[in-house]
């Protein structure tokens, strides 16, 4: 069961921790895991028994009655409630670890969170800007009430207009794939300097999802740094652990030597380092 759940969320996975990511493809994925994972609660019980049935049979485990009583191993039978084999592996675990599975990605990808995901999506030039919607983008910047201001919004919408029909006459632009690409082909062109503001959406466009990756791996490596031996350490330590411990492959190339000369520098010792 967690060999199938695993394969269905791979890709998914892999998409969420590339530094730079695929918006578009990113919200297809979420979405498509979720139908997955819903038609496998629905529909995969029967071919998952099938499945767990023919690998007990091949390698010669017994396979216990469906409609027998649920036998807890290791544990007292006062403390689990009375079911069958069928109810205890259909509802205590299968139904529950997909519904664990989903309840986590709606957590993580909420209405709010989707929304502005497909606003941002909005402005990719993927498939010669079809999924270009001015309404949302406009929404999009007014979420950036510091970076624009009334004025600033009035001008967005009238300087979208101009923005669309110069991408599309622009064969430039025509086989952009992402919204990484289509900034760096601004700046290329100097089309940054024509449409100020819109480059500077896409700026803060690709700045949110490595600032929020980067906010989830902090506190992710928080559970590993802050352990029950260091839970007495002060702000300063800890935070100079996490840096070593986040950014640990920057320093791979930090010698021993060099730690060495830091601390001799620091101040005088009795004896050398």
């Amino acid at each position: 069961m967690m060999l199938i759940i695993f394969g269905y969320t791979n890709d998914l996975c892999i998409a969420l921790q590339r530094k730079e990511q695929d918006i578009v493809n990113a919200i297809r994925l979420v979405s498509t895991t979720k139908n997955v994972l819903q038609k496998m609660r629905d529909e995969g019980w029967d071919n998952l028994l099938k499945k767990a049935i023919t690998f007990c049979t091949k390698h010669e485990i017994d396979v216990p009655s469906m409609d027998a009583h649920y036998v807890p191993q290791g544990r007292g039978r006062r403390f689990v409630q009375q079911a069958t084999n069928l109810h205890h592996f259909m509802v205590g675990i299968f139904l529950e670890v997909i519904d664990l599975h989903l309840q986590e990605l709606d957590n993580c990808f909420n209405e709010i969170n989707m929304e502005l995901l497909t606003c941002m999506v909005s402005l990719s030039p993927q498939g010669n800007f079809s999924s270009f919607d001015k309404e949302k983008i406009l929404k999009l910047a007014s979420l950036y009430p510091e970076e624009f201001s009334c004025n600033d919004l009035t001008a967005l919408d009238l300087q979208l207009d101009v923005f669309l029909d110069a991408m599309l006459n622009d064969e430039r632009f025509h086989d952009l794939k992402d919204i990484n690409s289509l900034s760096m082909m601004l700046v290329e062109t100097k089309r940054h300097e024509t449409f100020p503001l819109i480059h500077l959406l896409i700026k803060l466009m690709l700045i949110l999802p490595v600032a929020t990756t980067s906010v989830e791996r902090v506190f992710s490596a928080m559970t590993y740094v802050k352990s029950k031996l260091r839970n007495s350490m002060g702000d300063q330590l800890m935070n100079d652990c996490l840096v070593t411990f986040i950014e640990k492959e920057v320093f791979l190339y930090v010698s021993d030597e060099m730690i060495i000369d830091r601390f001799k520098s620091m101040k005088t010792r009795r004896m050398n380092l």
